[in-house]
């Protein structure tokens, strides 16, 4: 197979502006893409070797509610037999009827009530900058006991969180390796925390962009070796072989930073 690791990070969902926009001009408008279409690629990226999707995009739950969505997940789950789907979320438009559906069949990256009734195994994703870099998250994050809580150092992407034409301006929440180490030691006794610096971010995971328009093919892998993201040819239109070729996937640090674990929810032994 083409993925020996397995794991693709997909954006491939509507981006809405939730909130004002400094600059009205850097507004860029998305569309979802078909779900057959989507279908069709994950049917791609499945018989090349996907094992696990991780859905992140402003917020998955806007679009139709969730239901689009929850379809994907389905086909994921019973259609594909993936073992694994996580989704990241920050859990203000889940609701408990999506859960009732869907719950069992992913993983949700947010502190969510009720997860043992609807067996959704939670984990929690942070990002240190210079606005967090300095608190102590042992208590809260002992009483909240997710299952992982992945600590990520603030990236600094041209295009997206910075330079000229960037949607977001991110370089005062920049902190330095140093800060970040000394956030990772006041912590190191929270046995679910899961370090992810610049350096180890960059090149481990393997992206789908998610600029669904008339102007642009979708379900592009991002390559970021430059500082940015550069996208490859569509999956949908050369297939998974030649648009991987231009993913700057970097194995060794996927699996140097714990990328491989135990993905299912049935081995992790978990108390519902």
């Amino acid at each position: 197979t083409l993925f020996s690791t397995q794991v693709v990070f997909v954006q491939m969902f509507l981006q809405l502006c939730i909130s004002y926009c400094r600059n009205s001009k850097q507004c860029q408008l998305y569309f979802v893409l078909p779900i057959e279409e989507a279908k069709r690629g994950l049917q791609l990226l499945k018989e090349s070797g996907l094992e696990k999707m991780y859905v992140s995009v402003a917020e998955p739950f806007i679009h139709d509610r969730g239901d689009f969505l929850g379809k994907l997940v389905q086909y994921c789950k019973h259609d594909l037999q993936l073992p694994s789907v996580s989704i990241v979320s920050n859990g203000s438009m889940i609701r408990e009827k999506w859960f009732q559906t869907y719950g069992k069949m992913v993983f949700i990256f947010i502190s969510v009530l009720k997860e043992n009734m609807y067996k959704v195994a939670f984990k929690i994703n942070s990002v240190i900058n210079t606005f967090n870099v300095d608190e102590d998250m042992r208590e809260n994050i002992t009483k909240l006991n997710p299952v992982r809580w992945k600590v990520f150092q603030c990236l600094l992407i041209d295009g997206e969180n910075a330079g000229e034409n960037s949607l977001r301006e991110a370089e005062r929440f920049v902190i330095s390796d140093q800060q970040f180490q000394d956030f990772l030691e006041r912590h190191s006794s929270i046995s679910c925390l899961v370090p992810e610096s610049n350096q180890k971010i960059r090149d481990s995971y393997l992206i789908l962009d998610k600029y669904l328009s008339p102007f642009y093919s979708s379900m592009r892998f991002l390559g970021c070796r430059e500082g940015r993201k550069d996208p490859s040819k569509s999956v949908l239109d050369v297939g998974v072989e030649e648009a991987i070729q231009f993913s700057g996937f970097d194995e060794k640090m996927f699996l140097k930073r714990g990328g491989k674990y135990l993905w299912r929810k049935a081995d992790m032994r978990l108390e519902w």
